[in-house]
């Protein structure tokens, strides 16, 4: 099964949280803090949303920042994947 999103929606999947700090420490499960990078894996077409034109300026595999809680979590053939507003991403990671 695929995602197709509709009007300015986008489909990420949320990238593994780092297990070692800089200095070396291994965190436990319950120490790791939600990550707030993501890949984009679908992107809507845009077009007018709420009297409003979309554009849409994000594309497929980029990495991307995001706020702590936003979209909605869904699951697909056992895969975790996010769906939220493309003006909730915060920015792209080059």
């Amino acid at each position: 099964m695929t995602i197709k999103p509709l009007a300015d929606r986008v489909v990420i999947k949320m990238l593994e949280a780092e297990e070692t700090t800089k200095s070396g420490i291994i965190l436990a499960a319950s120490a790791k803090e939600k990550p707030s990078v993501a890949e984009v894996v679908a992107v809507g077409p845009g077009g007018l949303v709420e009297g409003n034109q979309i554009d849409m300026y994000l594309k497929v595999g980029q990495k991307v920042l995001l706020a702590k809680y936003a979209g909605t979590e869904v699951k697909v053939d056992g895969e975790t994947y996010t769906i939220l507003r493309q003006s909730d991403v915060l920015a792209i990671v080059e």
